[in-house]
């Protein structure tokens, strides 16, 4: 007897068991109680001090205490608006959201197909192209401009990221004035300080140096983002076998202690802020030297430090949808396939490096039309499956009888949008007529697709007057102190 209820499960991945979370945390306290880290930022060190840990220089050991009383304050739920007020994304459990990656670079080029330095312009259309397609949740710069003062290139990313695309921001920022900039810039988007607290479309992203540092840039960056309360995620990269162990379990334990390390003084700073757990463990390979992003260790984790921010109930941040791969071929799709699966089943919150090709140096908007398919799909994959009266067909399935068909009748049409998966770019034709559409690849189909998306889409346009302060902070015409008006 089928009861009239919903029964629901989620698709997942389980990479490590809780015993083995547990002598991760075990492992990461006594590295973080005897081992210690490097604190290079005068007010971090002066709140550790003054929460009870020994520091010898710049040296600091954290009791576990202060790690539990962090992770207590910590909120395990963060909403993200888009640039409209609109809440976009729910950062808690395993609700995942996909976006790209920052800062390439070099581009590769959509009308010549060569890569070449990447301009402000590659960040203007990676916003536009991110900002049309239906599976992308958020924004990242994707290109390092090479044609604006490197000193201010952060401020024109974010200039170019808010003013091309609604959907909301993961940005990084040059200094603890580049974010205070930024901050500002997004403030006027909303309406005001007050308005972006509430309602942030905004996350702030800043790396510890590994191994077992956080540097004085760093922290700074991540006091201001605690006192203005803007979420943020401290994200290191690992590198097992140069900046970590090469063992995956102890490169592990190293991101977990500069992560956690982050985690307390940013709540020192500003208790409750939010902040958001995450980051990578790739493999440096012995024989190129270079960092691997399509490395199947990497993956590993990847996925490991999400289940790491499940365990500590704080949302993560992780990887996907990059390749070492140079040029967007069989490789690049081959290793987006599976660590956007990898990533999507582990339950990441926000997955990050969409269109990451050449071991993250380059950015590919083909790629990143490729991983849009790829995201959706694991979106639909993960979903599981809905169970209830109205999916079960029971009367319709005695209706039509043996031998009958079901594509005319009604529930056929009512429920076949959200029951079936669809693809704006691979193929599901025949041969003869894959053959009179112009028997096109799949990457001559991602340009295609790319191009009409660049020359039709849309954003809808800030106030004249929001837009000039805007642009105005970006390239310093006016300083944050001045009155905008």
């Amino acid at each position: 007897m089928v009861e009239n209820n919903n029964l629901h499960k989620r698709m997942g991945l389980f990479n490590l068991t809780t015993d083995q979370m547990e002598k991760l945390h075990l492992a990461t306290l006594d590295i973080l109680e005897q081992v210690g880290v490097k604190i290079c930022e005068p007010e971090a060190k002066q709140l550790l001090q003054e929460a009870g840990a020994r520091i010898s220089g710049d040296l600091v050991k954290i009791p576990n205490w202060m790690v539990q009383q962090a992770l207590q304050t910590a909120p395990g739920k963060i909403l993200i608006s888009d640039r409209t007020g609109k809440l976009a994304m729910t950062l808690e459990n395993a609700n995942t959201y996909f976006g790209t990656g920052s800062d390439t670079p070099y581009t590769i080029d959509i009308e010549t197909g060569k890569k070449r330095l990447s301009v402000k312009q590659d960040t203007i259309n990676a916003a536009l192209v991110t900002d049309a397609l239906e599976n992308i949740d958020f924004v990242m710069s994707m290109a390092r401009a090479s044609d604006v003062p490197g000193i201010r290139s952060d401020r024109h990313h974010f200039e170019a990221m808010t003013l091309n695309s609604t959907k909301p921001i993961i940005f990084d920022a040059n200094d603890r004035q580049g974010l205070l900039d930024i901050i500002e810039m997004a403030a006027l988007v909303t309406g005001g300080r007050k308005e972006l607290t509430e309602k942030p479309y905004i996350i702030h992203y800043s790396q510890p140096t590994s191994p077992l540092v956080q540097s004085k840039n760093a922290l700074e960056k991540l006091l201001t983002a605690a006192e203005e309360r803007i979420p943020t995620v401290h994200a290191p990269a690992v590198l097992c076998g140069a900046t970590g162990p090469v063992t995956t379990a102890g490169a592990l334990v190293v991101a977990n202690a500069e992560i956690l390390s982050g985690l307390v003084v940013h709540q020192l700073k500003s208790g409750g802020a939010p902040f958001i757990y995450g980051g990578g463990t790739p493999p440096l390979d012995m024989i190129t030297t270079i960092c691997t992003y399509g490395n199947p260790q990497g993956a590993v984790g990847a996925v490991s430090l999400v289940q790491l921010a499940q365990y500590y109930h704080l949302p993560s941040f992780t990887l996907a949808g990059c390749t070492d791969a140079h040029i967007f071929d069989q490789q690049a799709a081959m290793e987006a396939g599976f660590n956007l699966l990898i990533s999507g089943l582990a339950g990441g919150n926000l997955i990050h490096d969409l269109g990451y090709i050449g071991a993250g140096t380059t950015g590919s908007l083909e790629y990143l039309v490729l991983c849009n398919e790829g995201a959706g799909a694991v979106k639909y994959l993960t979903r599981g499956v809905d169970i209830n009266p109205a999916t079960l067909a029971l009367d319709l399935i005695g209706e039509v009888g043996p031998g009958g068909n079901f594509i005319t009748e009604q529930h056929t049409m009512d429920h076949f949008r959200s029951q079936m998966h669809f693809t704006n770019l691979f193929n599901r034709n025949n041969y003869k007529n894959w053959q009179s559409a112009g028997s096109k690849s799949l990457g001559e189909s991602a340009n295609a697709l790319l191009k009409e998306i660049l020359k039709w889409h849309e954003v809808p346009p800030l106030a004249p007057e929001v837009e000039k302060k805007v642009k105005d902070l970006a390239r310093g015409r006016v300083s944050r102190k001045q009155k905008l008006a």
